[in-house]
């Protein structure tokens, strides 16, 4: 009965007119506070567009025949030397799939140490989370600058500045994840016994491989174009091939190796979205 004398609103009818104007009044606070909330998020917005430049339309206006010419410079792209790319284009992918696998290795143990639930302490927690706040600040470009003057050219600094930063980003996706997981087989499996380590085995981890599998792929698909802007500074891969195009101003060849990147991230994207299908 006190469902069917609910309004099309959800408000109780037998309530009165006093419980009806209550909420009403709620309902209009919630939605100031919301227009409020837009308000500010828009004036941000805008503050931002100004301080950056987008408001300055003769600028922009000024550089269109640049982007224009520049394009026409690109045209017909030039694949002459596409054999010399097929190495590099390897190498950039290597270096995601390593860069990635490097990241998780070493988030996976992380993680569990900055979720609250598993945390043998707030003392843990609050430093872990602090450690993964770090690495994610630290941009894999700088990161990469720096080992390339402290290791050498290669791939080899690519690598690991993607992995070291990326320690941070999916360390937290996997904190999160097991943060949420359902608390009813943990306490099951703490009942009847199982060490911390079986907890995690067979308590949490079916619960959270399937967000943590979607975080892997996404992460790969961004490191793939990630080394391409690591080799750029010197991490090998088809970034120095680009970067070495662009210095003599080559602009058919530049075109042409941006082609083949765009062709490897459609293919790169076309796998994860198949492993995606294949963990659902």
């Amino acid at each position: 009965m006190a469902t069917a004398a609910r309004g099309a609103s959800g408000v109780d009818a037998s309530a009165g007119p006093g419980h009806f104007d209550a909420w009403l009044a709620g309902d209009r606070a919630r939605d100031r506070r919301r227009l409020g909330q837009a308000g500010a998020i828009a004036v941000l917005v805008m503050a931002s567009f100004w301080l950056t430049g987008l408001f300055d339309l003769q600028r922009l206006a000024e550089g269109i025949p640049a982007i224009i010419q520049i394009g026409s410079e690109m045209m017909p792209p030039d694949f002459t030397r596409w054999q010399a790319w097929i190495r590099p284009l390897l190498d950039t992918l290597a270096m995601s799939i390593a860069g990635t696998a490097f990241a998780v290795l070493f988030s996976l143990p992380l993680a569990f140490l900055a979720a609250a639930n598993t945390a043998p302490g707030r003392g843990t927690y609050h430093a872990i989370r602090l450690l993964l706040n770090l690495f994610r600040s630290l941009p894999e470009l700088i990161l990469g600058i720096i080992l390339v003057a402290a290791v050498g050219f290669g791939v080899l600094p690519g690598v690991i500045a993607l992995g070291l930063h990326s320690i941070g980003m999916v360390g937290k996706f996997f904190a999160e994840a097991i943060e949420h997981v359902d608390p009813r087989p943990i306490e099951a499996a703490r009942a009847a016994g199982a060490t911390p380590l079986q907890v995690i085995l067979h308590a949490i981890l079916p619960q959270v491989m399937p967000q943590m599998a979607d975080t892997v792929i996404y992460r790969w698909e961004y490191h793939f174009r990630a080394s391409v802007v690591l080799g750029a500074v010197g991490a090998g891969g088809i970034g120095t091939e680009l970067l070495s195009s662009l210095r003599i101003m080559d602009y058919p060849q530049v075109c042409a190796i941006l082609i083949c990147i765009l062709a490897c991230v459609t293919v790169v994207d076309a796998i994860g979205m198949a492993l995606r299908r294949r963990l659902k």
